[in-house]
């Protein structure tokens, strides 16, 4: 007897941020919300943003996904994830665990991993009523087709039907739509069942005529425009993407100047600060000068730091943060960031690329050896200062020793977490998401400050509320009975 096979959908996109992420993040709200227990997943993703599980990491937008869908984040959520170490390749994380290096060339091996990448499609589904799967990138670029996992090539190796997303706020949403059938032959076509459009600005009445030009010219259905959600900047950022430039606050009481570093990595630290009201959150590119009237530089976590520490210097921030400390500044380094505020930093196995070793800022007396070993875990911590409390994560390499440990600013359980300098201005920290803890979050600005700021912030609160007024837009503007009978149609199937 064949076993009946849970109902999935994926939702594919004409190219890289045209909102998929988000889209899928809805449904699984919307839809848990109904009491199905619907699971996220993601074949491929390629991010330095990644978030921890009890097995391993997986990419941050899929523990996003795993919130809406009220359910724990797991590493079959995500089983291959990329994570860029510099231009000419990526560590592979699989199943969540490390597993070697991908140069850029490579691509041909993608495809070695499908076993795997169904073998956790097939475990999520356990229990599950609903999958919702997200593709990367686009299903059009047919020059990388033949050992695709990430789109059309796991949904005809899984027989999952496909949503394809259009984003008109990019421009030319009608050419996108269309060219991708043009491109895609007879087979991946007819995996894609129907089409929506995001991110419109405007009278949705006026883009009639643009719908029925898509449909004609490609025969699919038309599921929904979805009008522009202006409350996505609420939700954490999902990779380098959405690192842009922040509105000025004229009004804020607290500037805090993060220098965007080529492998900037894990950088959700930054998703609660940029939500304060009294926080001027300034994120600064290569190319200019650290603002000279910032309270605090946050140095962020990278998933390359010696070479992220050469880039730092290449742009003469090292020169910004110098005077910034000499005048009296505060700088808090986080996970790599943390490492490069120390004396010197060590790779002996070339396990973040050459091995060599480079001087530090030399801002915290401490040391760092990179070492084999990954560290991943979830942790609770205290903050020992304020004696509030919360949740974090680490996922870092590397060992850190020296003088300023002894005046750790957290706790993880009875061990001392990160350092700080003798007056306290110079902190650094392995952990990352404690901002998220609003009263951890209001301690550590008042010591900069000297005040407590005023906030009506409640974070975790505020992700969920975000969370179920996208699921509200979607549930306006898509046809949630059309996916769900297309998702049906998979089990139908089988």
């Amino acid at each position: 007897m064949v076993e009946p096979r849970i109902p999935a959908i994926m939702i594919l996109g004409t190219g890289s941020n045209v909102g998929k992420s988000l889209i899928v993040a809805g449904l699984c709200r919307l839809f848990a919300d109904r009491g199905l227990k619907v699971r996220p997943f993601k074949p491929q993703n390629m991010s330095n943003n990644a978030a921890a599980t009890s097995a391993g990491e997986i990419g941050r937008a899929q523990a996003l996904q795993a919130r809406a869908a009220r359910v724990a984040p797991h590493v079959d959520m995500n089983p291959v994830l990329l994570k860029p170490e510099s231009e000419s390749g990526s560590q592979v994380i699989l199943q969540g665990q490390v597993a070697g290096h991908l140069a850029s060339g490579d691509f041909a091996r993608r495809g070695d991993f499908l076993p795997k990448v169904l073998e956790s499609f097939e475990r999520l589904c356990t229990g599950a009523d609903l999958v919702i799967v997200e593709g990367a990138g686009s299903p059009a670029e047919t020059n990388l087709r033949a050992r695709d996992i990430a789109n059309l090539g796991f949904a005809r190796a899984a027989d999952v039907p496909a949503i394809l997303i259009g984003d008109i706020d990019r421009g030319g949403v009608i050419a996108s739509l269309v060219g991708t059938h043009a491109v895609l032959d007879a087979d991946d076509r007819a995996m894609i069942r129907a089409f929506a459009v995001n991110r419109f600005r405007g009278e949705v009445a006026l883009f009639a005529d643009g719908i029925e030009t898509i449909r004609q010219a490609t025969a699919w259905p038309c599921l929904g425009v979805v009008p522009w959600f202006r409350d996505a900047s609420r939700l954490p950022a999902e990779d380098g993407l959405d690192l842009r430039q922040l509105a000025a606050k004229p009004g804020a009481r607290l500037k805090i100047a993060v220098p965007i570093l080529p492998g900037i990595a894990n950088f959700d630290d930054l998703d609660p600060l940029k939500l304060e009201p009294a926080i001027d959150l300034v994120l600064v590119p290569r190319g200019q000068a650290l603002p000279g009237n910032a309270d605090l530089v946050i140095l962020p976590g990278s998933k390359t730091t010696l070479r992220d520490l050469a880039a730092l210097r290449a742009e003469g921030w090292d020169i910004d943060i110098l005077a910034h400390r000499r005048r009296g500044g505060h700088i808090l380094g986080l996970c790599g960031g943390y490492q490069m505020l120390g004396r010197v930093v060590r790779d002996p196995l070339g396990l973040e690329g050459p091995a060599g070793e480079a001087t530090g800022l030399g801002l915290l007396d401490v040391e760092t050896v990179l070492e084999g070993t990954k560290t991943v875990r979830e942790v609770d911590f205290l903050h020992v200062s304020s004696a509030s409390t919360g949740r974090a994560y680490e996922i870092h390499l590397g060992r850190t020793e020296g003088r300023d440990l002894v005046r750790a600013p957290f706790r993880v359980g009875d061990r001392a977490e990160g350092a700080a300098s003798p007056d306290g201005r110079v902190l650094g920290s392995y952990l990352h998401g404690v901002f998220a803890s609003d009263a951890v979050r209001a301690a550590c600005l008042a010591a900069v400050s000297g005040v407590r700021l005023p906030s009506m912030l409640s974070y975790d609160n505020d992700v969920e509320a975000t969370l179920d007024r996208l699921a509200a837009h979607l549930a306006r503007h898509l046809d949630i009975e059309a996916i769900l009978g297309l998702a049906a149609t998979r089990a139908a199937r089988g």
